[in-house]
């Protein structure tokens, strides 16, 4: 397995530094850890062997597998099959396989193309990030993306979406999205984009089909026609094109927040789109934007919230979040509450390149988890449904005041 998809440094932290353009992984820091891991599907005895090269000179590598250790020494400046040893998995899961450097004459340790991995048990599967193909190197290690479609009122036209989420402690790591209020046109949700910067998203894409702004006709653009204080409003490309807004703020893991979006037709051919949020404890709402789509006449639909990581280097890193409390109102000003969800997942866990993707219900809450490598597999089709919570109905004065002109 080509270590330019499965591997990550996990010492003395996530970051970008030895992985070389050239597909191998190289370093020179006597505390830098880079791991490797796969799946397997039952016990299993397995043989491994690196492929690898140094700069110059001799090298030596330490290889960990669980409480196992190996030592291999490296010389030559050619790629070849280098012998670590053989391992026993006691159970089908992930695996992962540490390797750092011990000794070394030239500046770096060594440079390693790909981990081998051999076995004799019958019927043994390897799932593992494979190919390239469609940058699936840059898809795997970014992490398997979850959604959950809320099953909402048939017949309704839908004028809003509510979502309150709760990310665990600990369960936030740079490089989350958490997605709440998803819809056939945008998104609206929070992340963590870096170790002190945090901010609540909110995009609309055009109606014309393109990754680069600057192609959009300017009768297919997307208009801002308000935003909150501070917020930042823009421009994005790259996966389709539109209107974004964002707001840098300091939202913690453990505190519950609220999400709601407004989707109205405004009788000339467009939709305006409006999002707030706010700190469900402190009962406030923030006005983040509101946006205007062209050539577009539609009530809320599509319904949706997702879990993703943005970011290759933390994708070895877990994250989950809790979604409770959802509902939908429609035109008529009637509130519904969504207690069921489809679950799903992109083509990194479709395609088996990565398995630690799981959703679920529990305790009023419907929930979504990705990456860290952990022993679970979702069910891509399964539906959830959480308990009700009525008694949460959405009450949000300036709702009821423009339900009522």
């Amino acid at each position: 397995m080509q270590v330019a998809g499965n591997a990550f440094r996990t010492a003395p932290g996530p970051g970008g530094g030895g992985l070389q353009r050239d597909g191998t992984i190289s370093w020179g820091d006597p505390g830098t850890v880079f791991s490797v891991y796969f799946h397997v599907d039952r016990p299993a005895e397995l043989k491994l062997s690196i492929n690898a090269r140094t700069k110059a000179g001799r090298s030596t590598l330490a290889t960990s597998v669980g409480e196992k250790r190996f030592s291999t020494v490296i010389e030559g400046t050619k790629l070849a099959d280098r012998k670590i040893g053989q391992v026993r998995v006691a159970k089908a899961g992930y695996v992962r396989v540490d390797f750092k450097g011990l000794k070394r004459t030239a500046d770096v340790y060594a440079a390693i193309g790909s981990l081998r991995v051999s076995s004799d048990t019958a019927g043994l599967v390897v799932d593992y990030v494979k190919t390239n193909k469609g940058s699936m190197f840059y898809w795997g290690r970014r992490g398997p993306s979850v959604h959950l479609r809320y099953e909402v009122p048939r017949g309704r036209k839908l004028r809003y979406a509510y979502t309150e989420i709760t990310v665990p402690s600990g369960q936030d790591p740079i490089g989350s999205f958490f997605m709440a209020n998803g819809f056939g046109e945008g998104y609206f949700g929070f992340q963590v984009n870096g170790p002190k910067e945090r901010r609540v998203l909110f995009s609309v894409w055009s109606p014309f089909k393109t990754n680069n702004p600057r192609d959009i006709p300017k009768d297919q653009r997307i208009t801002a026609l308000a935003s909150g204080p501070k917020v930042h409003v823009g421009k994005f490309g790259n996966e389709g094109s539109g209107g974004q807004s964002y707001l840098v703020y300091p939202w913690k893991a453990g505190k519950c927040y609220r999400f709601l979006t407004e989707v109205k037709p405004d009788g000339r051919g467009n939709t305006v789109y409006t999002s707030w949020f706010g700190d469900k404890a402190a009962d406030e709402w923030r006005l983040i934007a509101s946006f205007r789509r062209p050539k577009t006449n539609t009530d809320l639909r599509g319904f949706h919230s997702f879990l993703e990581s943005f970011s290759p280097v933390h994708g070895y890193i877990g994250r989950r979040a809790l979604y409770g409390n959802v509902w939908v109102r429609d035109v008529e000003g009637q509130w519904h509450e969504c207690t069921r969800a489809r679950f799903s997942v992109d083509p990194t866990g479709g395609g088996r390149h990565r398995l630690d993707f799981a959703g679920g219900a529990r305790d009023g809450r419907f929930y979504l988890r990705n990456c860290g490598f952990f022993n679970e597999t979702g069910r891509p089709g399964a539906t959830f449904m959480r308990t009700s919570t009525a008694n949460g109905q959405p009450k949000i004065k300036f709702v009821e005041a423009a339900g009522q002109r």
